[in-house]
């Protein structure tokens, strides 16, 4: 497939014209300094950490950040950077490996710390002025690392210290170079949007430009031109990315969309009324629902093996989607909701990061013969921004704030054999989780909430007749990424409200548990 909505690096639409690009050097929390950095409204990239002078000049970039990494900057086979890019004037913020960088570029000496710091440190500020204006004389920072810089040149001055780690700040004398050996972009250091503020506004001179109003605002312009008078098609899973596609392609070209819904029978309590609802009553969208419940049970009928239910559920989404989007007539387009995170990380974005961590995916794995061109308008968005874009947009706060879902449904979350009578006793025992966890005020406090059948039953005893029936494992889990998680330490009266809410109501449920393991070494979902 085309892809038709990609932009370059050097696009400079209005809100592109202050652009900060955070260099990778294999951090585990890059994602996480572009994320901070667009808090601050400011659009912010990751690129690779071999990037040369000349496209960065190309770029013309507000500021340029170094991101920390496991390597130590003395090892051949470390990653370095361009090192003329310290001479193009444009200001740059180096934290953790990233500091190290830019002080052994100008002379410094970096070695093992004499004593490593991991967690929080009392930093001592000796200069509160530009990245430190407004700071007390000593803050709580948080330390990562096992080298440090032992000496600087003179082209650079020592701004902070702690116990163990005398140069944990540095200013270069002429140009606009600054260095921290902590890292300011975790919540454990309470100051550190600050610092990131002070950077971005005071050094990088940025006016805050980038947020979701003129984000829609610019991406439906785009959209109208890139489409014209022809006809888009949209998948709909009920999920949040799509769902903020659907809406913005409604702003943007109105009865030029189609949307399609596959309903497999795998979909939460009331999914495909709620996406009825808010894009044929709300929003107005041409919806084709296409009826495959009886389809997907077939497949997968005998099937227990989790990827063996994943290859067969993909295989006939891709079969229903085909037959749907072939009799909707003059459609050019198709339009998937791939958020920023799936582009760094596939490799795919022009600039960004060279190591694949994991293979890009088009929705639900369609095939290029479908013969679309691929409008891909969240791209550049990480998934808080998307939420914010769907509440900018109009839609319902339930579907903006609905937690992830897994492609294959419920079925990966009944364990075994999936059947018709397993899904119903699952998806009421779900739609029960989730209700007492809004009731409490908790939904929007947890990032994944829902109930597992399990493949094994138990012993119990209702009124005076002994049982054996199901058990439900309830999962709530807290996580900022997903990537890592741990579970959520739930009032001990709700999950008593939960588990005899399942028992009481739900047929063929007589044990209720709740799953305490964390992400990793568990994964959030069971299968």
């Amino acid at each position: 497939m085309t892809t038709v909505t990609e932009k370059t690096a050097t696009a400079r639409t209005p809100l592109e014209s202050e652009k900060i690009l955070v260099f990778d050097f294999g951090s585990q929390y890059a994602q996480l300094i572009a994320r901070r950095v667009r808090e601050q409204g400011v659009y912010c990239e990751i690129v690779r950490h071999d990037l040369s002078a000349e496209r960065v000049r190309a770029i013309h970039p507000s500021g340029i950040i170094l991101s920390g990494g496991p390597s130590s900057v003395y090892t051949t086979e470390a990653p370095q950077i361009d090192e003329a890019i310290f001479q193009l004037e444009i200001p740059i913020l180096g934290i953790c490996y990233g500091m190290q960088l830019a002080c052994k570029a100008f002379g410094g000496e970096i070695g093992g710390a004499v004593a490593r710091e991991y967690g929080r440190a009392a930093c001592r500020i000796g200069s509160r002025s530009d990245i430190f204006d407004g700071f007390p004389e000593e803050t709580e920072v948080w330390m990562s690392h096992g080298d440090q810089v032992q000496s600087i040149s003179e082209e650079f001055v020592a701004l902070a210290q702690t116990d163990t780690c005398p140069v944990a700040a540095v200013k270069h004398h002429q140009l606009p170079i600054y260095g921290l050996q902590f890292h300011p972009e975790v919540t454990h250091t309470p100051l550190g949007d600050r610092v990131l503020k002070n950077f971005l506004r005071g050094v990088c001179q940025t006016r805050s430009l980038w947020n979701m109003g003129n984000f829609a605002e610019e991406t439906i312009l785009q959209i109208r031109q890139t489409v014209g008078d022809r006809r888009v098609i949209c998948g709909l899973s009920g999920g949040v990315d799509s769902a903020v596609v659907a809406a913005l392609l409604t702003k943007a070209i109105g009865d030029q969309l189609s949307c399609i819904l596959v309903d497999n029978g795998l979909l939460r309590e009331g999914e495909v009324d709620a996406v009825r609802r808010e894009f044929t009553d709300h929003f107005k969208t041409d919806l084709h629902v296409v009826q495959a419940r009886d389809q997907f049970l077939s497949v997968l009928a005998g099937v227990e093996d989790p990827q063996e239910k994943r290859r067969r559920i993909g295989h006939e989404f891709i079969e229903c989607f085909k037959e749907a989007a072939q009799k909707i007539k003059g459609a050019h387009f198709l339009a998937q909701g791939t958020l920023y995170p799936d582009v760094i990380e596939s490799g795919a974005a022009p600039d960004g990061p060279a190591a694949t961590i994991k293979l890009h995916h088009n929705v639900g794995g369609l095939p290029e013969e479908l013969g679309f061109e691929l409008i891909e308008p969240l791209r550049d968005l990480f998934k808080d921004e998307v939420r914010r874009l769907g509440v900018n947009l109009g839609l319902a706060e339930d579907m903006v704030w609905r937690h992830p879902f897994p492609g294959p449904g419920l079925a990966v979350r009944c364990l075994g054999e999936v059947t018709d009578e397993k899904l119903t006793t699952l998806r009421k025992a779900d739609a029960i989780v989730v209700s007492e966890i809004q009731s409490a005020g908790l939904y929007r406090k947890t990032a994944q909430a829902f109930a597992v059948l399990l493949p094994v039953q138990s012993v119990g005893v209702m009124g005076d007749d002994r049982t054996y029936e199901n058990a439900i494992a309830v999962r709530c889990v807290d996580s900022e990424d997903f990537m890592t998680a741990d579970w959520t330490h739930l009032p001990y009266d709700l999950l008593a409200r939960i588990s005899n809410r399942i028992i009481n109501e739900v047929a063929g449920v007589n044990r209720v548990v709740y799953d305490i393991s964390s992400k990793p070494p568990a994964t959030i979902e069971w299968e």
